[in-house]
């Protein structure tokens, strides 16, 4: 048995995130597990969506908590890492720079990754081999700044889309019509022909959702379900939320937005249920390096 360390460092718009797996090989039997997960409230699409920039409070604590990760890894005998950056870093005026900046006090490289690498590196992972094989999927990634989408037909990826949408860019300002719009002709257009259809929901909102739900591991959340949740969750306070479900602060006002996006995804494709497969980016970065160092 060959056991390795890799670490997957996520620069999101709602947090930053590194998870450490260990990819084992059982005489040739390759599986991945979890061995440590690290997740910081640093919230930069705050800055990014509403001033075109990441502050310079904010740079400070990126650049802390990546000289941190580089420790953690050391200490765990990492031997590879990746570390990307979405939508908020990306879409900042000085994004770049910051990114040199890491690079040069930490030496750590940051590689910012478009929406259609993002929707590929997760919908890329076999997530639906624990479901049932006659079903084709939507897969639905709902993030801090964008939204990808994926259809999963007969367990091939087949075709997805990035939509500027997402839960801390559309936190203070409602989704214009014409974005949802979009969304709902592209979603309508692409799984039209399919009698029988479900939603894959990836993303830290939907698996505090299927938590909170208390659904079981493995089985899909209904629509009424889902519904009912974010009606109850709607007429809350914020402060509310947190103590009623047990929320962090940096979920609570983030997961509104986040149920409704899901639930048009699921409006708009006739779907009635959507499952959970609990797994996201850092899971497909893992398998993304693994594979690399596996050709080296």
């Amino acid at each position: 048995m060959r056991i390795e360390k890799y670490a997957a460092i996520d620069i999101g718009s709602n947090a930053i995130r590194m998870l450490i797996a260990n990819a084992i090989n059982n005489n040739g039997h390759i599986f991945f597990s979890k061995n440590a997960l690290v997740r910081l409230p640093i919230r930069l699409g705050n800055d990014t969506f509403t001033f075109g920039y990441i502050s310079k409070k904010n740079i400070n604590r990126i650049l802390e908590a990546i000289n941190a990760f580089k420790l953690i890894m050391k200490i765990h005998n990492v031997i590879d890492y990746s570390a990307y950056a979405t939508s908020a870093m990306r879409e900042a005026k000085n994004g770049l720079d910051i990114v040199e900046l890491i690079k040069n006090k930490s030496g750590i490289k940051i590689e910012l990754i478009d929406g259609k690498k993002e929707a590929k590196l997760t919908s890329s992972l076999n997530l639906y081999k624990n479901f049932r094989k006659d079903i084709n999927f939507l897969f639905v990634d709902v993030g801090g700044g964008s939204t990808e989408f994926s259809i999963i037909q007969n367990g091939k990826r087949v075709i997805e889309k990035s939509f500027k949408i997402g839960t801390v860019r559309n936190l203070n300002k409602n989704i214009s019509d014409l974005s949802l719009n979009n969304i709902k002709k592209w979603i309508t257009d692409q799984t039209k022909k399919f009698k029988k259809l479900s939603i894959l929901g990836t993303g830290g909102n939907i698996n505090k959702i299927h938590r909170i739900t208390d659904t079981e591991y493995q089985k899909p959340i209904n629509y009424k379900t889902l519904n009912l949740l974010y009606k109850k969750m709607s007429e809350l306070r914020y402060d509310q939320r947190i103590i009623k479900y047990q929320l962090n602060p940096d979920r609570a006002d983030v997961i509104l937005p986040a149920l409704k996006i899901y639930l048009s995804a699921m409006k708009w494709s006739k779907s009635s249920e959507i499952f959970v497969p609990k797994k996201g980016l850092t899971d497909g970065m893992i398998e993304e390096l693994y594979n690399k160092n596996l050709n080296i």
